[in-house]
Parts: C-alpha cells; sequence; structure tokens
C-alpha cells in the first residue's frame, strides 16, 4: 500500500513522532510505501531511512507564512509552541489553510492508497475533508482528548471527524471507551491496536550494585507530567542513596521550574535533556527503578521500554496503565492512585502534600528495599512487557488499514 502519514506535530522529539517514526520504519519493512504531512520550525528537517526527502511535505511555523510556532497536543511540549486555547481567529484561519494546501498537494502527488492521521483533532478533519474518497484512519494518542476538553469551542470539526473517518486507532480499552463517550458516532470505528516498543533496543542491561539507586523519569519536562510533584517528593528523602535521572526537553516556565527544582537537589540529579531512542535504551539498562508520576496519559510507551529494560517502576494508576499493568502481582510494579483532579491534567492545589508525601514514601521503599536485597532480575520485569513488541501492534494496525479499504483488499495485496 502507499501509506500517506499526517501529523501536526514535529516528526520527532514527542511520544506521537516517535510513535510515527517507527510506525514508517515497519510500514517500509512489510512492503509499504510512505509519504508524509508533518509540521516543523527552525531549521528541522527529516532525516529516516523509512522514506524518500522527495515524499515529505512540510507545514513550516514561525515562518512567513505562519509567523507562530507549532500549535502542540500538549500544552508544553518539549519545543517552542503554541497553545491551541488561545490562537486567535486569524491564527486558526491560516493554520487550516497551510495544511490543506498541503495535504491537497501531498495527496494529488503522492496518490495515497490510505491516509493514516495522528491525532482526533483539526488536522485530521482537514485530511477528511480534502480526500473524502481515500480511506482515512486516525490515532488517538490521548492528547487529543485533552484538547477537546480544553478547547470546546474547537470540537465542531472533530464532531465531524468522527462521522466521516473510516477506523480510529485507540491505545486501550479504557481509551476506546473515552473515545465513544465523546464521539458517540464513532461507536463502530474504533480498534484497540495498543502503542509498542523496539524490543531489539530495549532489553534488559547489567544493573550497577547500588548505592546510589539509579531512579529515571523520561518524558516532558511539566506539570501535567508530574515533574515537580516528582522532584518535591525526592527533597523529602533526600538522605536516603539514589539519584534521579532527568531524560527529556520542555519549555517555558514549566521546564524553568523543573530545572530549578531538580537543580535545588544538587548532584543528586542529572539532566540529560532529550535523548535519542538508543541513548535513552543505553539509560535505561543502568537504571534500577523507573518514575513515571503523569497526571494524564494515553498510553505511557515508556513504561513498556522500561519495563523491557529491566526497571521497576512507579507510576499514576491512570485508566490505560491500569489497564496495561494492573493485572500484574508483584513487587516490581507500583500504581499511586489519585484524587479526583480540578482539570484534566492537574490536581486540586490542597491534594498536593499529600500527594507529595504519598509519592516520597512509595519511592522510599523502594530505594531501601533495592540497597537491602539487592538489584532484583531484569528478566523479571522484561516479561511484563507483554504483547506489546512494535512488531505485534502493526499486525494489528494493518489488520486496520484492511478494514479501512473494505472487503477484498486482503487478496488484492
Amino acid at each position: 500500500m502507499k501509506i500517506l502519514h499526517i501529523i501536526s506535530q514535529m516528526p520527532d522529539l514527542t511520544g506521537s513522532g516517535k510513535y510515527l517514526q517507527a510506525l514508517m520504519g515497519y510500514c517500509t519493512e512489510n512492503g509499504h510505501e510512505n509519504g508524509l504531512v508533518a509540521a516543523i520550525q527552525d531549521d528541522f528537517l527529516l532525516e529516516s531511512p523509512s522514506i524518500k526527502p522527495d515524499r515529505i511535505r512540510y507545514v513550516r511555523f514561525k515562518g512567513p507564512g505562519l509567523n507562530f510556532p507549532i500549535p502542540g497536543m500538549s500544552d508544553v511540549m518539549p519545543y517552542p509552541s503554541s497553545v491551541f486555547s488561545t490562537l486567535t481567529p486569524e491564527q486558526l484561519a491560516k493554520y487550516e489553510i497551510a495544511f490543506k494546501e498541503t495535504i491537497k498537494g501531498a495527496v494529488n502527488e503522492f496518490q495515497p492508497d490510505i491516509i493514516h492521521s495522528h491525532h482526533l483533532w483539526l488536522v485530521s478533519s482537514f485530511a477528511a475533508e480534502i480526500a473524502p474518497q481515500i480511506p482515512l484512519v486516525v490515532s488517538c494518542h490521548g492528547t487529543c482528548l485533552r484538547q477537546r476538553a480544553l478547547c470546546p469551542h474547537l470540537k465542531e470539526k472533530p464532531t465531524l471527524l468522527s462521522t466521516r473517518v473510516g477506523r480510529i486507532m485507540a491505545l486501550s480499552q479504557a481509551q476506546k471507551q473515552e473515545i465513544l463517550t465523546t464521539y458517540p458516532a464513532a461507536r463502530e470505528k474504533v480498534d484497540v491496536v495498543g502503542a509498542g516498543f523496539d524490543d531489539t533496543l530495549f532489553t534488559p542491561g547489567k544493573k550497577p550494585m547500588p548505592p546510589p539507586v539509579e531512579l529515571l523519569y523520561a518524558g516532558k519536562l511539566s506539570r501535567s507530567k508530574g515533574v515537580p510533584w516528582l522532584l518535591r517528593s525526592l527533597k523529602s528523602i533526600r538522605s536516603l542513596p539514589w539519584r534521579l535521572h532527568l531524560a527529556g526537553g520542555g519549555s517555558g516556565e514549566e521546564k524553568a521550574l523543573c530545572v530549578r527544582l531538580a537543580k535545588d537537589l544538587g548532584e543528586k540529579v542529572v539532566l540529560h535533556g532529550p535523548l535519542s531512542h538508543p541513548d535513552l535504551a543505553d539509560l535505561m539498562k543502568r537504571a534500577h527503578l523507573f518514575v513515571l508520576p503523569s497526571f494524564f496519559e494515553g498510553l505511557p510507551l515508556v513504561l513498556m521500554e522500561a519495563l523491557a529494560s529491566g526497571c521497576s517502576v512507579v507510576t499514576t494508576a491512570l485508566p490505560g496503565t491500569k489497564e496495561v499493568l494492573g493485572h500484574h502481582d508483584c513487587n516490581r510494579i507500583s500504581l499511586l492512585g489519585l484524587p479526583e483532579l480540578a482539570a484534566v491534567d492537574t490536581p486540586h492545589e490542597a491534594d498536593m502534600p499529600l500527594l507529595e508525601k504519598t509519592l516520597a514514601t512509595t519511592l522510599a521503599k523502594k530505594i531501601e528495599a533495592i540497597v537491602s536485597k539487592g538489584v532484583p532480575d531484569p528478566g523479571e520485569t522484561a516479561s511484563m512487557a507483554g504483547a506489546c513488541t512494535w512488531k505485534q501492534v502493526f499486525e494489528r494496525i494493518e489488520e486496520v488499514y484492511r478494514k479501512a479499504r473494505g472487503p477484498g483488499i486482503r487478496n488484492q495485496e
């Protein structure tokens, strides 16, 4: 098949960007041809063995036509970004024109058999309008549902999209239910495909003997990911033998807050900045405990990568995470309950002292256990990553492509 991929973010640095690149790699391995429409800014250009440069069409931001940063699917991105809820009508109009023109050009030139767009949001709706004759599938990464809650004034086009899309891919059964609650018209169109990790890259490594216990967080440096919560919790157990590695980028005041809190902990925190997948895999191999105290996620792929690398895990008991990890009855995975949130990814300020105490207590117990009992067998957690390898996920994605194209396609390919 000729597959035109569309992403309204930079095709790198974010979870959906990494997902896209892995997806294109598996498409190539399985004999499909890739085309791409993606947002970029500054001097970024994608270099990937999975797509020819002349098969990529960019929508360039921070330039003459679109003189503002890329609007982020999260309000805090690992690069300078705009926020959908604050875009002016003029900016939204320019955004729509730019993506529609670029998608139209890519469709006319590439003549795809199928369009695979990312996020149940504005750009996917533009694709449905521009090329109604081409089967369209959309991956939900969770942040699009968050934007729907934060930007009710922009809900019209995504609502129409839910009536026009061929298939929608969800990360989990919990996310599928959220999609159906938000977009009832999609009731017969949602398939759960999961999220995949590269099992050739993320594998158990030889862990160093503690102390210190090597802790790792990987993701955006933002409040919604719980990074300030993590850093404040660690401050209260500073006397224990741990070292935290913070891997990831951010922007604006939230990144500045995270960096300031990290520096308050001195040499006990190592700031790595954004890492390539191979560098992150190397760091995970050396880490004992992976911590993801996020207030909002779809299905965090980084948890699967951490487990596959032999890390124990402390994370919040969000619906998708509970669905995938909640059935493991072991001391290698700790799921932290959350109170009712003030907003989709924001706790009530009055709950923060208790949250910080709970996280600090959990981490202290984990750290003390690793110091006293030694490093657990990395293979124990690696087996918990389950059916989340990219090979398995891509098989499910290919089946969705066939459903979208209709009966008889399997026999023609």
